[in-house]
């Protein structure tokens, strides 16, 4: 394969990285210090500069987590460490009139997993249709998505929404540096899927993100996520317990403990909160602090969240995936009555009776799916629509591949369409035969929508923003096509449903 060095100027100093197949790719470029030793816990400080030229031809470090999410191939694991906060720039070899659009991706994972260097992440398709992509790790777990701020000391502060300025950090840097890339600051759209799709949502209510983007596009971002200051700090001590301190001595010990201690320390923490009560997730966004002030969805409701055009949706067998990995939903009828335990009768009876058929194995995952994404897609769709254009989808195509495996159009399958999968040599063989055609149709659709938007707010004028008066809902399949509110009795069953504490 062939390769040559390419070279940008940034505000920090000269980044080398590589051309290969018709893109310019720079690896690990470092938008915040590391945040190590007595930066530990705080929030992020802008990156210092260096003389000479920095190397950014392979990926370095992820976010500490357990080492068995760190696979990148057969027996290959990117290395963790702290020194994580780091981007990738994909841009276009040739030159193209005037600067691109600029899509940048924030990765999923639960808040406790994941990393900018996925091979499927590469995000060199989507650079070929015409952009300048960014992926971005941020600080994951007890690191950067847990709340440990009420453990502060005079001596030793703690910060809260650590990932959330971690990414407002990154996108700054975007609007500083990326023109010497070819993309264009000021026609920004932040994408994510899962953990990364609540995270774009909820970049829509932090004040300091204002004007670092144009779009968000929010791809099965999860429900009931948000806590508020006093169940944090619940959470603090319980995890400062966990880990075997003393209340008075909870800071010290948070900023001597390894990396490998924390991680460890926050899965039991999230084992017991399952075990007690399902949906008390520890690990995510906080309100009430300067960062994000209020819940994003009642910002967006009030009009006080960012006012650019959104684009929410959901796969249509969301809930499939826990089935198998990482059983954290409710999707059998034991964890559904333990869900629904402490509702009012009558809330509890609309829910049941949305879903014809409970309590069969299919009606309890399409209630799993419901409960944990759905709803968070109908609820900002709902809210954003009144002040900024809206857009709804559902993801119905699944090759049949995934159909006979019983996972069908489960979490995360339209990122295999977002990000030309499936014409990968591994993606050809997932579509064997007759597959294949209809699979390219698929990602054609999703990426010309997703391109459309990026440049200039609006998905394809055969997609109607959503509005109360008419839900329209693209739906991703063989055939895509429009529907209007396809699912009236289950989007109203958990309208006003929340976990969040």
């Amino acid at each position: 394969m062939h390769e040559r060095t390419i070279r940008a100027r940034t505000a920090n100093g000269i980044v080398e990285g590589f051309t290969r197949d018709g893109v310019n790719r720079w690896r690990s470029i470092p938008y915040a210090r590391p945040p190590v030793g007595r930066l530990r816990l705080r929030a992020p400080q802008p990156a210092q500069a260096w003389s000479g030229v920095r190397h950014c031809h392979g990926f370095t470090n992820c976010a500490p987590q357990q080492r068995r999410y760190t696979m990148l191939g057969v027996g290959r694991y990117q290395p963790m460490s702290e020194d994580c906060l780091t981007l990738n720039v994909v841009a276009p070899e040739s030159g193209h009139d005037g600067p691109l659009p600029v899509m940048v991706f924030i990765h999923g994972g639960g808040y406790i997993l994941g990393s900018s260097a996925v091979p499927l992440y590469d995000g060199a398709a989507m650079v070929r249709r015409g952009c300048v992509y960014v992926s971005v790790n941020y600080r994951l777990g007890a690191l950067g998505c847990l709340d440990l701020s009420s453990l502060s000391t005079a001596d030793t502060t703690i910060d809260s929404n650590l990932y959330l300025r971690d990414l407002v950090m990154a996108l700054q840097w975007i609007r500083e540096n990326i023109a010497g890339f070819g993309g264009d600051p000021g026609n920004v759209t932040i994408f994510g899927e899962s953990a990364g799709a609540c995270i774009a949502a909820t970049l829509l209510a932090v004040p300091a993100a204002e004007g670092l983007f144009a779009q968000a596009i929010a791809e099965s971002p999860a429900s009931g996520l948000v806590r508020s200051k006093e169940i944090s700090a619940q959470f603090a001590t319980r995890f400062a317990e966990l880990l075997g301190a003393r209340p008075e001595d909870a800071a010290n010990a948070l900023m001597q403990a390894s990396p490998a201690q924390l991680v460890e320390t926050q899965h039991r923490l999230i084992d017991q909160g399952m075990e007690n009560r399902l949906g008390a997730f520890p690990i995510g966004p906080v309100i009430g602090d300067d960062c994000l002030p209020e819940d994003p969805v009642v910002a967006m409701e009030n009009g006080r969240a960012h006012r650019v055009p959104l684009i929410v949706g959901t796969n249509a067998e969301e809930g499939r995936l826990f089935t198998r990995f990482l059983k954290m939903l409710p999707t059998n009828e034991s964890m559904i009555e333990e869900l629904l335990a402490d509702l009012e009768p009558v809330a509890r009876e609309r829910i049941m009776a949305a879903y014809p058929g409970y309590p069969s194995s299919s009606a309890c995952i399409q209630l799993g799916g419901d409960f944990a994404f759905s709803s968070a897609a109908w609820q900002l769709a709902e809210a954003h629509s009144h002040h900024a254009p809206t857009y709804l989808y559902r993801y119905d195509y699944a090759p049949r591949m995934l159909r006979w495996s019983g996972l069908g159009a489960t979490h995360a399958t339209e990122l295999l369409a977002v990000f030309d999968f499936y014409r990968t040599r591994l993606g050809a063989f997932l579509t064997a035969a007759a597959d294949q055609r209809a699979a390219i149709r698929v990602s054609n659709q999703v990426q010309r929508r997703w391109r459309a938007f990026s440049r200039d707010g609006v998905p394809g004028e055969d997609w109607p923003a959503y509005t109360v008066d008419d839900r329209a809902v693209m739906v991703f399949d063989r055939k895509s096509r429009v529907e209007f509110d396809p699912h009236p009795h289950r989007r109203m069953a958990w309208a006003g449903f929340s976990l969040a504490q």
